[in-house]
């Protein structure tokens, strides 16, 4: 008899519990989702990782795209489906559960606490998440020159994204990077 459990429970109760986790969203949680998709479980590779992660943003629609591109890797439709679904419902039901506790509080000091400490929280789990993706698709060091190079444009200006996005996607259509 088999003891493993099958991909499709394993990748539904991997995003249900990570869902609890995602302080500030699905992007919040990338380096986790990397180290079980790459590392622990072997579903994909670094590459596949880091073009998922790039579908995914580069997509219209919510950030938790990625979570459906993982689940489709592993067990295809009924695998993006499962995974979405656990990675949104525990999340939601939550944090519908936290606000109404929340607001039934009156003039409590205990929402603005919650809010301010999240927040750090939530920086620092992104530059992980940005840190994760950066290694896992920065291949040769032009990538990562480009890579630093935009991170410090976004950083220091007020340059829209999307043509920081364009120009990598032309630098690396053209083989540059």
């Amino acid at each position: 008899m088999n003891s493993e459990p099958s991909p499709l429970f394993a990748l539904i109760s991997t995003f249900a519990l990570l869902s609890l986790l995602a302080v500030g969203g699905a992007n919040a949680a990338v380096p986790e989702m990397h180290r079980i998709a790459v590392d622990v479980h072997h579903w994909m590779t670094e590459t596949q990782f880091a073009d998922a992660f790039a579908i995914s943003q580069l997509s219209p629609g919510p950030n938790v795209l990625i979570v459906t591109l993982i689940g489709y890797a592993v067990a295809g439709v009924a695998g993006a489906l499962g995974a979405t679904v656990a990675m949104c419902v525990p999340t939601a039901v939550l944090a519908y559960v936290v606000s109404r506790r929340l607001s039934r509080s009156g003039a409590s000091r205990w929402p603005a606490v919650i809010q301010t400490a999240l927040v750090p929280l939530s920086i620092g789990l992104m530059a992980a998440s940005g840190l994760i993706v950066a290694q896992a698709a920065d291949r040769n060091w032009h990538a990562v020159l480009l890579t630093v190079i935009v991170a410090v444009l976004a950083a220091a200006t007020r340059l829209n994204p999307l043509w920081l996005l364009l120009a990598g996607a032309v630098l690396g259509f053209a083989g540059l990077i």
